[in-house]
């Protein structure tokens, strides 16, 4: 059982290269990958995603990359004209309202401002940087699929208290219901004997108690209930459990719900009440599962 939020980190250094990879994993319905890198490795980002999916199946990751060459590389350098000529323009405003002024506008003025140029790599990503870059997005993810584990087996053992307790509550359940029959009848017979004064129908009687007990019959739910209690614990011995335990919670409110609908006795209902809102945690905690 694995969770869907966690982090890794994984790291390269060696040849000249320091390369960092950092995933970030938060619950999602399926798995999304966004990679945030610089431009050098831009070609490379389905790369990252393809190695990513090989160990994370489910989840909303955010991929980041950073590195540093320190290798000799030819680089060349990049005039941005259209900012030096806003810088430019600029300039001929300010000279125009304020002409006094000295303009000392030059070549080597133009080549400090910022943006103006910037220097950039002749080639892209070389076979070095993307070795790097493999084997740091393997460590990262292996990195953070650990983490995930480690935070599914915290999940794992609050879940499993929570079904106990479910398991509990259906014994009480079943416990309670054979009674609720019997307590109407008296009941009724206590009723029908104090408007009648004595002069009890003891057919008619047995009779509507049988239709109650028809109505209020629960024993389909708690056997649904049980069945679904053992199908929750073999799902659970599995690595991705998410969407199964999602759609089996599903059940488990459901067969709750048809015993409160069903329910005319308060006790029954309080028990059935709680197990609901045990029902709901572990929906809550499922959420996080992949």
């Amino acid at each position: 059982m694995h969770s869907m939020t966690g982090y890794g980190k994984g790291e390269y250094r060696e040849n000249g290269v320091e390369l960092t990879v950092e995933i970030k994993s938060v619950n999602n319905r399926f798995l999304d990958i966004a990679v945030k890198c610089p431009r050098i490795f831009i070609a490379y980002e389905e790369l990252v995603r393809s190695l990513v999916r090989e160990s994370i199946s489910r989840g909303h990751l955010d991929i980041f990359i950073s590195y540093t060459d320190k290798r000799e590389k030819s680089k060349s350098l990049y005039v941005d004209l259209a900012a030096a000529r806003s810088y430019l323009d600029a300039a001929a405003e300010l000279k125009a309202a304020f002409p006094a002024v000295e303009d000392d506008v030059t070549l080597s003025f133009l080549l400090r401002l910022p943006d103006v140029t910037r220097a950039e790599e002749v080639a892209g990503a070389d076979e070095t940087l993307v070795e790097a870059l493999t084997c740091a997005v393997k460590r990262a993810a292996e990195s953070l699929k650990e983490m995930r584990r480690m935070e599914g087996g915290r999940l794992k053992k609050d879940l499993l208290s929570r079904m106990a307790r479910i398991a509990e509550l259906r014994d009480g359940i079943a416990k309670r219901a054979p009674l609720v029959a019997e307590e109407y009848r008296k009941k009724l017979t206590e009723r029908i004997n104090e408007y009648l004064s004595g002069k009890t129908d003891e057919s008619r009687i047995l009779t509507e108690a049988a239709v109650f007990a028809d109505k209020c019959n629960i024993d389909e739910e708690l056997t649904r209930l049980s069945s679904h209690v053992d199908e929750f614990y073999q799902i659970c011995e599995s690595d991705t459990v998410g969407r199964k335990l999602d759609f089996l919670v599903q059940e488990f409110n459901r067969e709750c719900n048809t015993i409160c609908s069903k329910s005319n006795d308060a006790p029954l209902t309080a028990l059935a009440l709680e197990m609901k809102n045990e029902i709901e945690k572990v929906r809550e905690q499922i959420q996080n599962l992949e």
